[in-house]
């Protein structure tokens, strides 16, 4: 009855294919051998009329197959997803954001195009290059994911552990900056912490991007894929090497080559291998430098001098301008007083210029010494730095270093000849180009001021300040007083123009003369008395008495008549007297009195110098 075939049999042997196909994927997935036993003598005895439909059948084995071998390709992927495993494939196109690789797999795997940037940002793989590649898994959408940097890293792992082994470098380049430090591609991308860059920390690490180095491997981890690297330590063995060489040449007074590493603004740091010395600015040059970058720069390779060494703090002076003679031991030869020498302006001080007539030989041009008017400018409104000018050698000190130079006395000397042109008496007219508390100073031609002191200003006036007479910019006449050459002083009076009332005062009285007078200002000591246009005398206030030794006030604007009693032409000095007036006049009027009682014939001398006793 089993072997017995119906419709319903027969109508089951196409369904019984079908079911191998979920069994196939079934047996994949699971690694396992089907349970399920095909029913083939079913099929065998099929009745012939099922054998008009081979096209069905054979498309279902077809798709059958198919899905088996892509069970087969996913299970040699999954034995690929061995990131020890490095699989070869090429390039076939790059994208935005994928390098699209033909691993010889059913579908196509994709490396993230940021593992093939170099430092430029240009892709390292092109299309059709051969590229070895780690799988690292399936995407659910397709294709794989693969890794450039992993294939890398386990080409390159063997010559990177060798190299920390025996501590050899590594060339790298330097292809991007991280925190804490740079990346360095040495076949794998290494980390360079910032601190192992350079002997002294650097504060700029992107200049160092893109630039090849050589490294050395402190630290690796091959399951994590971590290493770094150190430059440093290179450097300080080269260091220590070239320190060694250089040590053994190095005494006081050796010539070396080196190379500037450093400025400061007290001199230049100097790597003569292996070894810093200090280029003190003092020590550059033997003129004055204001900063050492005058002379030098940050890589120069120059020859210096060994000044000073001392062993045991590894510490070096050196020296530049001892390469050459002191251009100061043969100055005065070079140099007389007197000769006209050329050079070129350095720099413009308040007080002066400084010129520089050679390479390590400078003199200075005092302001004094730039013009023969007494009236100074500012340095800066003669010379400019840079200009060439010529000078005169004033004086020469090769123990202080110092020369000075003259300018003004390219000229003659007006002052010289001034006594000839402008003799004293002489009337002379000029412009006021300043007043001081003191007088006013008139300019009577370039260069050549004269001063009228406040004294000689007015022969009446008690001028406080030159203001109250003159105003600036004004012309005005002027007598000259006196001319000093040597001192560049001119001596003018204004008041000189006029008679000296003094002198007329003087020539026309005399001692015991009474004059009329009247009181100007009054003082404890006494009154000053206004007795002529322009001519005081003072009573004393031992004189300001009346005929009976009683005090007489004076008050300013009172006029009385006063004896003089002294003068003193040098001093222009008056002295009055009040009570001398009063007492004359008393005697007379004494006299007069004694007189009218007593007849004439009778009276005498005695009698009468009695009477006045006697009253």
């Amino acid at each position: 009855m089993a072997h017995v075939l119906n419709p319903e049999q027969t109508e089951s042997t196409p369904l019984n294919t079908e079911l191998e196909t979920p069994t196939l994927e079934a047996a994949a997935e699971n690694n396992e051998p089907s349970t399920e036993t095909p029913i083939t003598s079913h099929t065998a005895s099929a009745p012939a009329e099922h054998h008009e439909e081979p096209d069905l059948n054979m498309e279902d084995f077809a798709a059958a197959l198919e899905s088996f071998d892509r069970e087969q390709a996913a299970e040699a992927a999954a034995q690929a997803f061995d990131d020890s495993a490095i699989v070869p494939g090429t390039v076939i196109k790059l994208t935005d954001k994928h390098v699209v690789v033909d691993v010889g797999m059913k579908s196509e795997g994709l490396i993230p195009i940021e593992q093939v940037i170099d430092h430029a940002g240009q892709p390292k793989l092109h299309p059709g290059e051969a590229v070895d590649v780690v799988i690292e898994r399936e995407e659910p959408e397709g294709g794989y994911l693969l890794s450039y940097e992993k294939a890398q890293r386990l080409r390159v792992w063997d010559t990177i552990e060798k190299a920390h082994n025996e501590k050899t470098p590594i060339t790298g380049t330097v292809v991007g900056r991280v925190k804490g430090g740079l990346t360095v591609d040495i076949g794998i991308k290494a980390f360079l912490p910032g601190s192992q860059l350079e002997l002294r920390p650097v504060r700029n690490l992107d200049a160092y991007i893109g630039q090849p180095i050589q490294v050395r491997v402190i630290k690796l981890n091959k399951k994590r894929g971590n290493v770094v690297v150190s430059r440093k330590e290179i450097l300080e063995e080269e260091q220590t090497e070239r320190r060694s060489k250089t040590l053994e040449h190095l005494e006081e007074g050796a010539v070396l080559t080196g190379t500037v590493k450093n400025l400061t603004d007290y001199g230049a740091f100097v790597d003569l291998g292996g070894i810093d010395g200090l280029l003190h600015i003092t020590d550059m040059s033997w003129g004055r430098l204001t900063h050492p970058r005058d002379l030098v720069n940050v890589g120069d390779e120059i020859q210096v001098k060994v000044l000073k060494f001392d062993k045991e703090k590894q510490r070096v002076s050196l020296g530049f301008k001892q390469l050459t003679p002191d251009p100061w031991l043969d100055a005065v030869e070079r140099y007389p007083v007197g000769a006209h020498v050329r050079g070129r302006v350095l720099s413009v001080t308040d007080y002066g210029a400084f010129v520089e007539l050679e390479q390590g030989i400078e003199g200075l041009v005092h302001v004094s010494e730039m013009t023969w008017s007494k009236r100074m400018k500012h340095p800066s409104k003669i010379v400019k730095p840079g200009e060439e000018v010529e000078t005169v050698i004033l004086q020469v000190n090769p123990a202080d270093r110092r020369i000075s130079l003259g300018m003004k006395q390219l000229f003659d000397n007006p002052w010289e000849h001034l006594g000839d042109k402008y003799p004293t008496g002489a009337t002379v007219e000029g412009r006021v180009r300043n007043l001081t508390d003191f007088g006013a100073f008139i300019e009577i031609e370039d260069g050549i001021d004269g001063l009228v002191h406040v004294s000689n200003l007015s022969w009446t006036r008690r001028v406080k300040h030159p203001s109250e007479v003159l105003k600036k910019g004004e012309r005005v006449h002027a007598v000259v007083l006196g001319v000093e050459p040597e001192n560049r002083r001119l001596s003018l009076g204004i008041k000189q123009l006029q008679p000296d009332v003094w002198e007329t005062f003087f020539a026309q009285h005399r001692v015991g003369d009474v004059v009329h007078g009247k009181i100007l200002r009054t003082a404890q000591f006494g009154a000053f008395v206004e007795i002529s246009e322009g001519v005081e005398g003072l009573c004393h206030v031992s004189e300001a008495t009346d005929a009976h030794g009683a005090p007489v006030k004076l008050e300013q604007g009172d006029e009385r008549e006063f004896k003089v009693i002294r003068m003193n032409q040098e001093e222009k000095k008056v002295a009055l007297s009040l009570r001398a007036v009063s007492g004359e006049e008393a005697s007379r009027a004494d006299v007069e009195a004694y007189k009218q009682p007593v007849s004439s014939s009778t009276t005498t001398l005695g009698d009468l110098v009695n009477w006045k006793r006697e009253k």
